[in-house]
């Protein structure tokens, strides 16, 4: 063998030796104490008085200096399951846990994750009689009197808790301005290794625990025209398990892609009436944009839109779904709808289209700039406007702390999240 050919053999196997199956599971949850016979499950008034802003005062390193807490909760049948998410701005992490009460402690169980990189891990924290359970507890209103202390120890992968945690409460959340946290694509990207697919049924249960209060999903037709949820304008492997099939999603039938597709996680492809039923019957969730990435008629998905607005008005619900008008060919689709004046609908284009379409929101980019003024001009016109799609914390404060916007669409919810709920 000459030189030249060992020297490519040698960096083939090398390659291939140090190629990474990038993955970041959720840990196994198993905690004896949490799941002895002795914990029971917690009230919603003494959740409520768990939420709330709190400075980190060990594990900062980890987490950064202070985190935002807040409950959601996923029903599955007749069964509602309840979640602590603990939002922080650092490496873009998050915690959720679930709560229970044993004596006269509270303990807290879940997992830790960073979006920016695969760590995640267990974490297992009290809040003892003395560092607030016994206010909580108690029945009465927690005041400001009150001190409330979260302590414990996260750990890396499957591994032991053993870095301590400790949070104290220093103010209620915000809540003074209502503010619509979009997920994207459900509430997040593949790419971004969430336990569930983007655009997938799955995830739209998960996105609350996020930070999530609305998520935006693409919507595109079969061949057979039955609506159904995908960003990419093709069949590809960052979205889909590998299985030969290429090309647009318009070139096959439900039928094909319901058998033979698989989405990143093993997920099929959703239909728009399965990803709303997610929305509307397992989450807490307030809004739903529906990215209308698809060329003909839309009639369908107002009809559906218009079913399960009134499903939701029928149940007390209040969930919002609005149609998106993302390019002049939706817009003009849009038009040709009998009932279009009066149909709930996001404009990503102008001004002027927003008057036209008579939609309800106006959606601009965020690389177009704050634009207060125009924002304002929005709010004298009864309506509002979301900015889309903001990902880096720097822009994402930026643009809460001194924007007039009333959503923000993004792959992470939880950064929103930290700094809407967090700002004084």
């Amino acid at each position: 063998m000459n030189q030249k050919m060992f020297i490519i053999i040698s960096a083939v196997l090398f390659f291939v030796a140090c190629k990474k199956d990038y993955q970041a599971p959720v840990p196994d949850l198993e905690w004896d104490l949490f799941n002895s016979s002795a914990a029971s499950k917690l009230s919603d008034s003494i959740r409520q008085k768990i939420e709330g802003v709190y400075n980190i005062e060990e594990g900062q390193a980890g987490f950064g200096v202070a985190s935002a807490l807040k409950w959601s909760y996923t029903i599955t049948g007749t069964d509602t399951s309840y979640f602590l998410s603990f939002f922080c701005a650092q490496d873009v992490s998050y915690i959720i846990c679930e709560g229970k009460r044993l004596d006269s402690s509270i303990l807290l169980n879940g997992y830790w994750r960073k979006m920016i990189n695969t760590e995640t891990g267990k974490v297992q924290l009290t809040i003892s009689a003395e560092n607030g359970a016994a206010a909580i507890l108690s029945g009465r209103a927690i005041t400001s009197l009150d001190t409330i202390k979260i302590t414990g120890f996260y750990g890396f992968g499957n591994g032991v808790p053993g870095f301590p945690l400790q949070l104290r409460h220093v103010r209620p959340i915000n809540k003074a301005k209502p503010f619509e946290i979009i997920a994207h694509r459900g509430g997040g990207r593949s790419s971004d290794l969430l336990p569930a697919s983007e655009n997938s049924a799955e995830l739209i249960r998960l996105a609350s625990k996020f930070g999530a209060t609305g998520i935006e999903i693409d919507v595109r037709l079969t061949s057979d025209g039955v609506p159904v949820l995908f960003h990419d304008a093709t069949l590809n492997e960052r979205v889909i398990q590998k299985n030969g099939l290429l090309g647009p999603i318009e070139n096959y039938t439900y039928a094909q892609l319901n058998t033979l597709v698989r989405l990143t996680n093993g997920e099929r492809i959703p239909t728009l009436r399965e990803a709303l039923n997610a929305a509307l019957f397992n989450t807490p969730l307030h809004y739903v944009w529906l990215d209308t990435k698809f060329k003909g008629s839309i009639q369908q998905v107002r009809d559906m839109q218009k079913e399960f607005l009134q499903k939701s008005d029928a149940m007390g619900r209040g969930l919002n779904i609005s149609i998106g008008i993302p390019d002049e060919g939706v817009r003009d689709n849009f038009l040709l709808l009998k009932d279009y004046a009066i149909t709930p609908a996001v404009c990503e284009l102008s001004l002027q289209d927003v008057a036209v379409t008579h939609a309800g929101i106006w959606a601009p980019r965020w690389t177009l700039g704050l634009q207060n003024d125009e924002v304002n001009d929005i709010h004298a016109q009864g309506k509002k406007a979301f900015v889309w799609t903001l990902d880096t914390p720097e822009n994402i404060e930026q643009y809460i702390s001194k924007g007039n916007f009333d959503g923000m669409l993004s792959n992470y919810p939880s950064v929103v999240a930290y700094y809407y709920y967090a700002q004084q």
